[in-house]
């Protein structure tokens, strides 16, 4: 019943650094909780280990997890495809797009109906209902410039 408790004790202390991972992001936690998650294990197949061994075997097993993540993890996550630096930069990925002006652009300010919201935009004079094109962005405000349509 002893035992039980010891590897109980490896995963709470797992989920305490994987949690702490959670609030305070930085990747070491991580694999150190990892590394007690697979210690929790070892003593699940071998229960009568020693405190000491525990130990050994758990520092190794936290050396060997923050080295796979440095040499193996970190350079394929290092290697994301082209095209995806803009993915949480909404109004990035707005420009070249055309929409059309919901609120006409006068002395260089404007609206203009994006998907199901609308945009504030600065560009030249425009009437309502027509259409730009997105060349830029500062902060919400889209840069836009007339399209001839016809």
């Amino acid at each position: 019943m002893d035992q039980i408790a010891v590897h109980y004790l490896w995963w709470i202390v797992a989920l305490l650094l994987i949690g702490g991972e959670v609030i305070l992001p930085g990747y070491f936690m991580l694999w150190i909780g990892i590394a007690a998650a697979a210690m929790g294990v070892v003593l699940l197949v071998l229960p009568g280990m020693g405190a000491l061994a525990q130990a050994v075997v758990f520092v190794v097993f936290a050396f060997v997890s923050c080295f796979v993540y440095w040499k193996v993890v970190r350079p394929r996550l290092e290697r994301i495809p082209a095209g995806n630096e803009r993915l949480n930069r909404r109004g990035e990925q707005l420009i070249g797009q055309r929409y059309t002006l919901c609120e006409p652009i006068v002395q260089g300010r404007g609206k203009a109906r994006v998907g199901d919201g609308m945009w504030l935009v600065t560009g030249p004079d425009l009437p309502l209902g027509a259409t730009v094109e997105v060349t830029g962005i500062d902060g919400t405000t889209l840069r836009v410039k007339a399209v001839d349509v016809g």
